[in-house]
């Protein structure tokens, strides 16, 4: 409009905005309803006359919750999204309002105040919208939730027990499983952690986190449970019982590098696959593997304890190898993250060099992996005594000399034995039950040995857990091991530096120091 009053010539009036004086101190002033200046304006009327300016908020120590009235506690951390929430809510009258912002003013995180910052805004004389901003204090005040209260009382006082067993002779699972709970405070509810022959039991004081403990182990490995109830106690007048529930959650025996021989009825409903076949991953879905044709298939927890079944050898009964000699037979072949490749080998064991000149001759999937020279582990067939039912239903079947599972480092391991790694794991803080204590001891620890080692082989299973930095790792050390270097190790990149609250307490104290 502008431009077309300019190129015809035409005169345009300047448009100015008029002032008044205000009727209260006279100063200029755009014109508004009132005729008032915002600063006469807020010293007549004050929007923010009603509303609270302080709380007090109940707030459990050993749980960190916040009380929501009547009965319900929300977890929440300091200055978070979830907090400034509850701290709104718990203001009274502020529908006469409108709130506009809030956020947090800093406070001590020791001095048991929360102040958050509001903006609001209100209608006042003959129209006219008034924004103000004030600030509520909240005053923390300790108030233990009930659950809280219950194990302080009595620790044992539980209501819902999830006892977690494997049937298998060793705690490899467990392991892996106790660092997936880890990263993901899956067991952060829970009130006690006892560590059990085969399994480990967790306690809580309520039965919804009981099941959500069981979700979770569901998703990340194939189980089956039953549960039981036992009345501890009810009030007739009332009508109000109280019971304790009983999870009993067993996963499932099929473990990674097992050997099974598949029912028939099985093998043909997956296409007629194997019957020898090796269950090379194991996570919500059991992944097995024909390593003479690469053909696989993935079996929920359903399927399996439909037409339940057992491992012909497990990893404890695997038999060192040397490669003599490797001819390749096709590409590599992605299954289940993890990459295979055909290849005929001939290998002898390891305990047969100076005795005898036995060769086998066989297939593997290994073959991306082998060079002449090279160690593997396997199940040796030629020599074992299988009296295995499954397998005496197949009459036909010719087993193979042998079948391997994986390359080994063992001999490469030796020259770095005994030297400390750069990284460390964390632990639950469980109890040992008297029946634990009874087993082997040293078993215990050459299965978390072995666990240890898995996980340097296995990049796929570092992926789903937390590594931490060892600060009493000597870097000058890395100059000791530099003759394994062909042995698999964690790369540094993926370690993750250990919080400690208390260094990070000393760090403030020594600043406030130099600053004084």
């Amino acid at each position: 409009m502008d431009a077309m009053v300019a190129e015809a010539g035409m005169f345009k009036v300047q448009q100015t905005i008029g002032s008044v004086l205000c009727c209260k101190c006279g100063i200029p002033m755009a014109p508004n309803a009132a005729n008032m200046c915002v600063r006469c304006l807020r010293s007549e009327v004050d929007i923010t006359e009603g509303l609270q300016k302080s709380v007090i908020i109940s707030w459990c120590p050993e749980c960190q919750c916040y009380l929501q009235p009547p009965r319900t506690w929300i977890k929440a951390e300091l200055e978070s999204k979830e907090l400034l929430t509850f701290c709104v809510k718990r203001l009274k009258n502020l529908n006469k309002v409108t709130t506009a912002h809030a956020e947090f003013v800093w406070t001590e995180p020791h001095s048991k105040r929360i102040k958050v910052k509001l903006q609001v805004r209100k209608e006042v004389l003959n129209g006219v919208i008034l924004e103000q901003a004030y600030i509520v204090e909240y005053v923390q005040t300790d108030h233990m939730c009930e659950s809280c209260s219950r194990v302080q009382a009595n620790p044992d006082q539980w209501v819902a027990a999830v006892q977690l067993r494997q049937h298998v002779s060793h705690r490899r699972t467990f392991f892996y499983l106790e660092q997936l709970i880890l990263k993901h405070d899956a067991a952060v509810r829970a009130i006690k952690i006892k560590q059990m022959h085969e399994g480990i039991d967790f306690f809580f004081a309520n039965r919804s986190h009981a099941l959500k403990f069981m979700e979770f182990v569901g998703k990340v490995v194939p189980i089956k449970s039953r549960n039981d109830k036992q009345l501890v106690s009810h009030d007739s007048k009332s009508n109000n019982y109280n019971y304790k529930y009983t999870f009993s959650v067993e996963i499932c025996p099929i473990c990674r590098e097992d050997l099974i021989c598949l029912p028939p009825k099985v093998a043909v409903s997956l296409g007629n696959l194997g019957p020898l076949v090796l269950c090379s991953k194991v996570s919500n879905n059991i992944v097995l593997l024909d390593p003479f044709t690469l053909r696989h298939a993935f079996i929920d927890a359903d399927q399996y304890w439909r037409a339940p079944y057992g491992a012909l050898l497990s990893s404890k009964q695997l038999v060192e190898y040397v490669v003599l000699d490797v001819e390749s037979l096709s590409s590599e072949v992605n299954v289940a993250g993890s990459k295979y490749s055909l290849a005929d080998v001939q290998v002898a064991r390891a305990s047969d060099f100076g005795k005898n000149d036995t060769i086998f001759t066989m297939r593997t999937h290994l073959g991306h992996l082998l060079n002449p020279g090279d160690y593997a582990l396997g199940y040796d067939l030629y020599g074992a005594n299988n009296n295995d039912i499954v397998l005496d239903k197949y009459k036909n079947l010719v087993l193979p000399d042998a079948i391997l599972v994986k390359k080994s480092y063992e001999e490469k391991r030796q020259k770095t034995r005994g030297k400390p790694r750069p990284w460390k794991l964390k632990s639950l803080n469980m109890e040992v039950d008297d029946s634990c204590k009874k087993h082997n001891e040293e078993k215990i620890n050459a299965d978390y040995k072995r666990f240890i080692e898995d996980l340097e082989e296995n990049p796929e299973m570092t992926f789903n857990i937390n590594l931490y930095r060892d600060k009493e790792y000597q870097t000058s050390e890395m100059a000791s091991v530099s003759d394994g270097e062909d042995v698999p190790s964690v790369p540094l990149e993926q370690l993750l530096d250990e919080l400690d609250i208390n260094d990070e307490e000393d760090d403030d104290d020594d600043e406030e120091s130099m600053t004084e």
